[in-house]
């Protein structure tokens, strides 16, 4: 397990919370694998019946750890071969309920993994993003599959395409989440939900996500989105977008083809 990464196992709910809050809890490969490796446990593991994905801090996450991002993936010959995919698969054999416990930021995985759950608990001030193509890069976690189905293409292409911000209360209109409430009370909320859902009876609940979820189409989409994925991160304009990004200004793209 990463330092960053706890989990705790309390009446059949298996917390799993990212706690790097001085980061905002950008994600590394080494949560990656622990994330992994937490929710490979919750599908195998028959005392656990219900997760809860949570944070520490003002913020749910804001995605990937950027720095982190681009060392690992300029060693790595395939996307694929990155511990955010062991969590991508993971997620997407999930046949087990889970709930988030969404505050503050929620950017890119940070929003997309929400899509993984069956059921959201946001602030009502939260702020959800993906920013891909602002970054010149392209979904992921079957999210151009899960976020046009959730809310519809064209609400859908705005969130990707121009990288802007929706708070918690359009998230619960949007169909995003299941509750919107003020930030002090999106834990007790979730948990409360984690909690009713752990004393389900669990093969129902089990054999239920899976006739609405289908992990086989999930996870093609997530390897198509890694192609593509992986051809952007070695593109003239991702290069750009990370250079601008480290330096604190707007990319240009004016020359990208």
């Amino acid at each position: 397990m990463s330092e960053h990464i706890r989990t705790d196992l309390d009446d059949g709910v298996l917390s799993i919370v990212m706690a790097r809050p001085d980061k905002k809890n950008a994600i590394t490969q080494a949560m990656y694998a622990a994330l992994s490796e937490a929710t490979e446990r919750a599908r195998a593991d028959a005392a656990v019946r219900a997760v809860l994905l949570k944070a520490e801090g003002d913020s749910f996450s804001a995605g990937n750890d950027i720095g982190d991002f681009i060392a690992i993936g300029s060693q790595t010959e395939q996307p694929f071969d990155m511990a955010v995919f062991r969590f991508l698969k993971a997620l997407a054999d999930l046949d087990k309920p889970l709930v988030a416990a969404v505050r503050g930021r929620a950017v890119g995985i940070g929003l997309t993994m929400l899509l993984h759950c069956d059921m959201v608990v946001v602030a009502e001030d939260a702020l959800l993003s993906v920013p891909f193509v602002n970054l010149a890069l392209a979904p992921e976690a079957a999210s151009s599959l899960l976020l046009p189905a959730a809310i519809g293409h064209q609400r859908a292409f705005e969130l990707f395409a121009l990288g802007e911000a929706i708070d918690g209360r359009t998230a619960l209109a949007w169909g995003l989440a299941n509750r919107a409430v003020p930030a002090g009370q999106v834990d007790e909320t979730a948990a409360a939900l984690a909690a009713a859902l752990a004393t389900r009876a669990p093969n129902s609940i089990r054999k239920t996500k899976r006739l609405m979820r289908d992990a086989e189409t999930l996870w093609t989409r997530m390897q198509r989105e890694g192609e593509a994925f992986g051809s952007q991160m070695k593109s003239p304009e991702a290069m750009e977008a990370f250079m601008a990004f480290t330096q604190k200004r707007a990319p240009d793209f004016s020359k990208a083809g």
